[in-house]
Order: structure tokens, then sequence, then C-alpha cells
């Protein structure tokens, strides 16, 4: 009875925490997809590289239906998410098709601790983490400030590899590293910060979604569960829009920078050090 509730209540806080993952995208524009994983593993138990599957289908669905609001307000640029989007929706769709099944479940054996995929999985996630953490906490309106006359020559050399990095981070880890995009559409591209986050939504949907065709065939997928959590995320996109009318955005990001820093130290540490 005890071990049911306990399971009963961890399922409790995974629809709660899928809503909070709406709603700091509604609030911030970004950023609660990465808790994605860690919701999925640690309060709904599934196993790690599921988790990053369904992530790429909740982060996919939550980040499209963002981007549609931001496309109504003028703020994401389709030919720019498309040409970005060549190389890292390539890049995410070969990762998840090829390469993640080519993993060995078991890595290696150090010792008596068992490296596995699922470890390795959790602990690049967390790494991915901490430098999201960091990216949230800074002050970065300076950092990205373009001016509007600005029009320089896009390097589309750096534009193409930059795509390929994200497209693997996306691919491995079921992150939508939108802290990674959104200062390579300020800076590389010349967009304005609003339109660079509208924009990045859209190239997420894109990445995470066609990467999550890349799984079909190699996973089970327990639908009516993936569709229950993404429901409740997208409904957590619209509370955080009316939220964000009221409440600082930027105190806001830099608060869920250091919760997401403190998750990121915790999966290393239980990953490492307490796992059997």
């Amino acid at each position: 009875m005890r071990f049911a509730l306990n399971i009963n209540l961890m399922e409790i806080a995974g629809y709660i925490a899928s809503a909070l993952i709406g709603i700091s995208l509604g609030l911030i524009g970004g950023g609660g997809s990465i808790l994605t994983v860690p919701v999925m593993v640690y309060l709904f138990g599934i196993n790690p590289i599921l988790s990053t599957s369904y992530s790429l289908f909740v982060v996919g669905s939550t980040s499209l239906v963002g981007a549609f609001n931001n496309y109504r307000k003028g703020l994401v640029r389709i030919k720019t998410a498309l040409l970005f989007g060549l190389s890292s929706i390539t890049t995410v769709f070969i990762t998840r098709k090829f390469i993640i099944p080519a993993i060995p479940t078991d890595i290696a054996t150090i010792g008596h601790f068992q490296l596995t995929q699922a470890i390795v999985t959790m602990v690049l996630f967390a790494i991915l983490m901490v430098i999201a953490s960091i990216s949230m906490m800074k002050n970065q309106d300076g950092k990205y400030k373009v001016d509007a006359g600005e029009h320089k020559k896009v390097n589309l050399s750096k534009l193409l590899a930059y795509g390929v990095a994200i497209g693997v981070a996306t691919g491995i880890l079921g992150a939508g590293g939108g802290f990674l995009l959104i200062p390579t559409l300020v800076l590389l591209v010349k967009l304005p910060m609003k339109e660079a986050i509208g924009t990045s939504l859209l190239i997420i949907a894109l990445n995470s979604l066609i990467g999550f065709t890349g799984d079909i065939g190699h996973f089970t997928m327990n639908w009516f569960f993936l569709m229950k959590v993404t429901t409740i995320a997208i409904a957590g996109i619209f509370i955080g829009g009316i939220l964000s009318k009221k409440i600082s955005g930027d105190k806001l990001k830099k608060g869920f920078g250091w919760f997401v820093l403190l998750m990121g130290i915790y999966i290393i540490v239980k990953e490492l050090f307490f796992t059997k």
C-alpha cells in the first residue's frame, strides 16, 4: 500500500512538473524543456534513453505552440529557421536513427562500477543543465545587443557548424538547446532578441519532432502517457503567457537558473556515486 502510494505521489509530482515546464516556456521563452528528461527519469521512472525520445516529442510539441504564438506577433523568421535547420535537423535525425541504437547498453566496467549508456546519458545531460543554468543566470541584455541598423554578412560555415553541434546535443540528450540557439541567432544571424527567441522555438520544434521520427521503430511508445504529458505542458504555456504580463521574466530566469544548476549537480552526484 505504501509503495503504491509513493508511486502515485511521484506520478502526480511528474504531471505538476510537466505543467511547470510549459509555464516556464510561456514566462521566459525557454529553459523549462531542459527539465523534461529528469522529470521522465526521476518522477515517472522511465528509462533514460526512452526518456530522451519522449522529451523530443514533448519539447517539440510545446515549442511548436510557442513558435506559433510568436509567429502571430511577427517574431519568427521562417527562412532563417529553415536555413539554420538544414544542418541541425539532419544531424538530429541521423543521431536518433543510427547513432543512438548503435551505442552499447554496457559501455565499460571500472572496478565495481558499471558505466552504462543510461549513466552516460544522464551525466552528459546534467553537464548540459549546468551550462544552461550559467547562461540563464548571466545578464545577457548587453552581451547579445545588436544595433538595429547592423547588417553584417552571415557566416554560413559557422552557422552550419553550430547547427550540427546543436543537432548532436538535441539528438543525444533530447534537449531543445534554446540557450545555445538564441545567442547563435543574435550574434551570427543578427536577429533582434525577441525574433531570436521566436525563431529558436520553431527550430527547436523542427529539430525535436523530426528527431523523434528517427526513434519510431526503435522504442515501444506509450502514446497515451506521452499525449497526457504533452497536453499538460502545452496548457502550461498559456498559463505562463498570462503570468508573463504580471511577473518580471528576468528575475524568474535567474531564479530558475539556480534551480537548474542544483538539479544538474544532484544528477551528477546521484548517477556517479549512488547508482548501483
